[in-house]
């Protein structure tokens, strides 16, 4: 796949090293020895990095994401990936390569399919998401019958118009299917001399050539014959081929648009499981990876049951658009001829005088799935406009609050204010406000510029083309969009600003950021870094705006000390600038004005639950649990508090009801599980799977090197029938009991947990890296759960049922480093039915930069990455409102996959 259309490191041979050592080291790691915070120098990994996951598998160094061609053959499970080969971001994707005889401990091996570049360095062809099988018939004849050969199959990426050495010529930004052949063992590759042999999308969808991608491939043994399912992703459709040699195509059907269809469809996958473990009930499940959408916004993976005849697949049942049953609330259907205020709501800003919009504003397209004619649309001036419409009250009489929502993801935020009031204080230094005569220059007021900072003149808004930059104080402030000697706007320039150095006289240095999104020890970095003594202490970096927003840096342990400030700017891309303003000290951190797009359920004056839009036009049901609010007054607040791009939030029918609307059934509903994908050619007929462990929403800024991202921990797939109900399962691989150590708690006897009280009395349980099982009976406790990752800092992350509501969750807004994303810090949720002894089960793996909760019978599961702090390795149990009943309860400790190595 690609974003939004989207090494030579072998574990087993990392000679000169002291194996036991290193395992006594990585032990080290995980019981919270810290590492340098200043990573950007790191160009080769240790595998003892901060954040290293280790129970879960990380390239050595560069970017990762999708896994691809998932594919066991003579003893070896394989794991193919999208891969960077020359850096930490996305780009120049090929295919990586790992392998594993235990699904557990990875051997990663050198890049299978390497980007093609030109003599000049431009890419000719990049390798997307595809699969791999097994021919062992070597129908494709690219092999032979004593070596049959393991082929993939791909999507390339074209660049540019390009006649190939066949002969064939493709557009610019094509995405076509293309095939490559490996005949020992999957370590050395040769691309098909007719490929594409997929060129262009099906009759009909020609015009879909930039958005047809994701093969996976797979035999289907009762028409002997290969079946390969892809999607034409802006169409949110799977379209259906057979071939008899892995080489010729005919298409045979489509599937969809159906259920989530709030992004993208990617990486589709289709294959059989047997419901309730009865080979004679056999179902099919399709895969379809959704970008934005997901239940904890951006990416997500939904699933279908249903059938497959060997040409089409039919789902046993859809969602639909129709709302439940139940009752609107203060006419949040906005149907009607008249204003907001007609309706009862009161409105701010740009918005006064307003009224729901029938369906597109001007110079905005694509508003769909709302309800009736009219609906709340905030594009009133594009996305320039700013203010709020708020219902009249209501009181809260259902369990459920359900309502549709669209427009930009733009989070609430409760730390962030309403207006821009600034703390009392005082510049760091002259200069630091960037007030000067009219052309001075940034090294005229004390700062010392290197690269193409220098002889730049101060900015006072926007340079060139750039949008509207707003947001900053007087009439100067840093902004690096300028390009060289203002002959060339734009992201290409690079270099610093270092300040005069200053002492740290009060507990907070408060200023103004904007710009790019590239935090400092990433490669690319956009950034403002705290120096003291040389080293840096803080960071912080944009949001993707150009509106300027206050942050601030708590320095109170360095009063006293000499410091400086320094801008950098190391990045060329999209985004690659930033803004900055205003540094000054104060006794009070600043608060962010908020930027959200959001709708908020307001009780008792609080924002209580909250939902954004996907940056789509399309509208899709979300919903809210209340019960806990039963009874009580409330009302709706839609804010768009946003001028950047989709700064703007859609609504419809807010409704009252005790179903719940559901309009996909996911895979996972954390925030971390992309682009699942299973394993073809399993020898003992398990389905197994893993997922891309990271979110688009933020993939490319999460806080770490030399590697970006994981892929999850193995995962066996089944169906059960739960609630009448046809369900995927999900369970860890069997093989992570291997890692298990002496359990750090096991329950002798069912106990009951008294509130507030932890089943571990005194002794402190640490692990970085544990597993914990348990059963219990809420009995009268509101809340139960597990706090890990807890430290003396304050990190924590919760993993807890919610009693009142019904829910699952995990609670990752004081899990540590959230900096890099503000939608980050969230609380994700997912419905959880008792088991049938009225009962909740919970199966928790930690890993040092990630939670995974499989709950209830494994319908229900849910995957987030976490930043604690190295020391805050913390396991405790809470019991909150009232006691339970502890049925059962063990920890283990859990032996890193990279110990042996």
């Amino acid at each position: 796949m690609e974003e939004n259309m989207k090494h030579k490191c072998n574990f087993k041979h990392i000679h000169g090293i002291n194996y036991s050592i290193l395992a006594v080291s990585i032990m080290a790691l995980l019981t919270g020895c810290n590492s340098n915070e200043d990573n950007n120098n790191h160009t080769q990994s240790t595998y003892l990095e901060k954040y290293r996951p280790q129970l879960q598998y990380t390239p050595s160094k560069n970017w990762m994401n999708d896994p691809n061609g998932l594919v066991y053959s003579n003893g070896e499970y394989h794991l193919f990936y999208q891969y960077n080969p020359n850096g930490n971001s996305w780009g120049d994707m090929s295919w990586g390569h790992a392998v594993s005889k235990d699904l557990v401990h990875w051997d990663e091996l050198n890049v299978a399919l390497p980007v093609e570049k030109d003599t000049n360095g431009n890419v000719v062809q990049m390798f997307f998401s595809g699969s791999a099988v097994v021919d062992t018939n070597n129908s494709s004849e690219l092999g032979s019958a004593t070596n049959p050969p393991m082929v993939a199959m791909y999507t390339s990426y074209y660049p540019n118009t390009t006649t190939l050495p066949n002969g064939k010529t493709v557009q610019a930004g094509t995405q076509a299917q293309s095939i490559a052949y490996s005949t020992d063992k999957g370590i050395t590759w040769t691309q098909y001399a007719g490929n594409p042999v997929i060129a262009t999308p099906p009759t009909g969808y020609e015009d879909q050539y930039r958005d047809f991608r994701d093969p996976k491939v797979f035999w289907y043994e009762a028409e002997h014959k290969w079946v390969m399912v892809a999607v034409l992703s802006a169409q949110h459709k799977a379209v259906l081929y057979s071939s008899t040699n892995l080489k010729d195509w005919e298409f045979m059907s489509e599937f969809g648009p159906a259920n989530g269809v709030a992004g993208v469809w990617e990486c589709p996958d289709l294959f059989p499981l047997s419901a309730d473990g009865d080979p004679a009930n056999q179902k099919w499940v399709m895969i379809i990876n959704l970008n934005p959408g997901g239940p904890a916004g951006g990416s997500g993976t939904q699933y279908f049951v249903g059938k497959f005849n060997g040409t089409t697949f039919e789902a046993d049942q859809l969602a639909d658009n129709t709302p439940p049953s139940g009752s609107v609330v203060a006419n949040g259907d906005f149907e009607g001829s008249g204003t907001y205020t007609d309706l009862g709501w009161t409105t701010t800003g740009d918005l006064q005088n307003t009224s729901p919009s029938a369906g597109n504003l001007s110079g905005q397209g694509g508003v769909t799935n709302y309800q009736g004619q009219r609906l709340a649309n905030t594009f009133i001036n594009g996305d320039a406009s700013t203010g709020t419409i708020v219902s009249p009250d209501f009181q809260i009489t259902n369990k459920y609050i359900n309502l549709m929502v669209g427009g930009g993801n733009h989070p609430h935020d409760p730390n962030t204010q309403d207006d821009a009031t600034v703390p009392a204080g005082d510049l760091l230094f002259p200069g630091a406000n960037f007030e000067g005569a009219n052309g001075a220059l940034y090294s005229d007021l004390g700062w010392v510029a290197s690269g193409d900072f220098v002889g730049q003149p101060i900015a006072t808004g926007a340079i060139g083309d750039q949008q509207a930059v707003s947001g900053f104080m007087g009439t100067g402030l840093v902004n690096t969009f300028f390009g060289f000697n203002l002959n060339e706007q734009g992201d290409i320039p690079t270099g610093t600003l270092t300040s005069p150095t200053f002492t740290v006289t009060k507990s907070y240095i408060n200023f103004l950021i904007g710009g790019g999104n590239h935090p400092y020890g990433t490669d690319g970095a956009t950034a403002v870094v705290l120096r003291v003594d040389g080293q840096v202490v803080r960071t912080a970096t944009g949001q993707d705006l150009e509106t300027l927003n206050w942050t601030n840096w708590d320095v109170s342990e360095y009063i006293g000390r000499q410091a400086q400030i320094e801008i950098i700017d190391e990045n060329n891309s999209g985004w690659g600038h930033i803004n900055a303003d205003n540094f000054m000290a104060s006794d009070t951190p600043a608060k962010a004005v908020s930027t959200e797009t959001s709708v908020n359920l307001i009780v008792d004056g609080e924002t209580v639950r909250t939902a954004t839009g996907s940056n789509a036009e399309a509208l899709s049901w979300r919903t809210w649990n209340v019960a806990a609010f039963e009874g009580k007054t409330a009302h709706i607040r839609i804010v768009d508090k946003n001028t950047g791009g989709w700064g703007h939030i859609l609504a419809d029918h807010i409704m009252q009801s005790n179903e719940v609307k559901q309009i996909a059934n996911w895979a996972d509903f954390g925030s971390d599980f992309y682009a699942g994908v299973s394993w073809n050619n399993v020898p003992d007929g398990k389905r197994l799977w893993l997922g891309w462990m990271s979110n688009w929403n933020y993939a490319g800024n999460i806080p770490t090197s030399p590697w970006r991202s994981a892929q999850t921990f193995v995962r066996e797939l089944g169906l059960k029938t739960i609630n009448n109900e046809v369900k995927l399962t999900q369970t860890p691989t069997e093989n992570l009991i291997s890692l298990r150590n002496s359990s750090l708690f096991n329950l002798k006897k069912e106990t009951k947990l008294i509130a507030g009280i932890s089943p571990f009395g005194a002794k402190k349980i640490k692990s970085a890296v544990a597993e914990i099982n348990t059963e219990f009976n809420p009995g009268d406790a509101t809340s139960i759960g597990f706090k890990v990752h807890a430290g003396d800092n304050g990190d924590e992350t919760i993993i807890g049922y919610d009693a009142v509501s019904g829910e699952v969750y995990i609670d990752r807004t004081k899990s540590g480093d959230a900096t890099f994303n503000s939608s980050f810090a969230a609380v994700h949720r997912a419905p959880l039915n008792f088991s049938p002894s009225g009962t909740v089960k919970l199966h928790i793996m930690v890993d040092t930069s990630s939670v995974t909760v499989f709950a209830g019978e494994g319908d229900v599961v849910l995957t987030d990455q976490i930043f604690p702090s190295a020391d805050s390795n913390g396991i405790d149990m809470f019991s909150e409102g009232g006691d339970a009943t502890l049925k059962s309860l063990t920890v283990w400790p859990l032996k890193s996959i990279l110990a042996e190595k």
